[in-house]
């Protein structure tokens, strides 16, 4: 009989230790889950964090993009610079300035032609005396102001025995044109500019001739400027 109860005790003894095994068990398993949904909820909240703070540069970066001043366009800088004895290559300059809002330039000569100087047929006028002459290069009185300043330079003339006036030769001589682009223009009664504006443009380095344009002294600006826009120049 004490046998018995003796064993029964045991029994009970091993249930109990069993069932507190099995506590602690379940516990450390409670502990260990709690603590991994505590990792996973950090992980999250920081990569929350890292998100929003991403977006936050890119919106910051978005809003100093859309605040940041448009950069400037370099407009290009034009001179119409012309010589006109009797005012009739005159209007067409003016036309192509005011079509531009460009700068304008009359060059004009120390001394002034008169009527008899302009008599072509007369072949001891002043006129007919330089243009038989090459190397003449008649005087400018005052001269451009910063040539420097201009990417674009037109240049107008009226055609005389075929070819520019000397005195626009002595123009194209004064100022170093090297990194412009020339546009000739011609007023005349009937010659083209061809010749002319090659013997000219002989007489510059580093430049970019356009091919130039007879025009009728009556012209119109927008007949003008429709020549002008047609050469496709950037002005911009």
């Amino acid at each position: 009989m004490k046998k018995i109860t003796a064993f029964l005790i045991s029994l009970g003894m091993l249930a109990s230790f069993s069932a507190c095994g099995n506590s602690e068990s379940q516990s450390s398993q409670t502990a260990a889950a709690e603590t991994s949904a505590a990792v996973l909820t950090d992980n999250k909240d920081t990569s929350e964090i890292e998100a929003n703070l991403e977006t936050g540069s890119d919106e910051t970066e978005a809003a100093e993009a859309e605040t940041a001043p448009a950069p400037e366009v370099q407009e290009s800088k034009v001179l119409v610079a012309y010589f006109s004895a009797t005012n009739t290559t005159e209007g067409i300059a003016k036309h192509i300035a005011n079509g531009l809002n460009a700068d304008i330039y009359e060059i004009v000569p120390e001394t002034p032609y008169t009527d008899a100087d302009l008599n072509y047929n007369d072949s001891s006028s002043r006129t007919t005396i330089e243009m038989n002459d090459p190397d003449s290069r008649p005087a400018i009185s005052g001269s451009v102001e910063d040539m420097e300043q201009y990417d674009i330079v037109f240049i107008g003339y009226p055609i005389w025995w075929g070819d520019a006036p000397r005195i626009v030769s002595t123009f194209m001589e004064s100022y170093d044109f090297s990194g412009k682009t020339i546009v000739p223009f011609c007023t005349s009664g009937g010659s083209g500019i061809d010749s002319s504006a090659e013997n000219l443009e002989q007489l510059t380095s580093g430049t970019e001739w356009l091919s130039g344009n007879r025009l009728n002294g009556g012209d119109s600006q927008d007949t003008v400027m429709e020549w002008v826009n047609g050469l496709e120049l950037e002005f911009e």
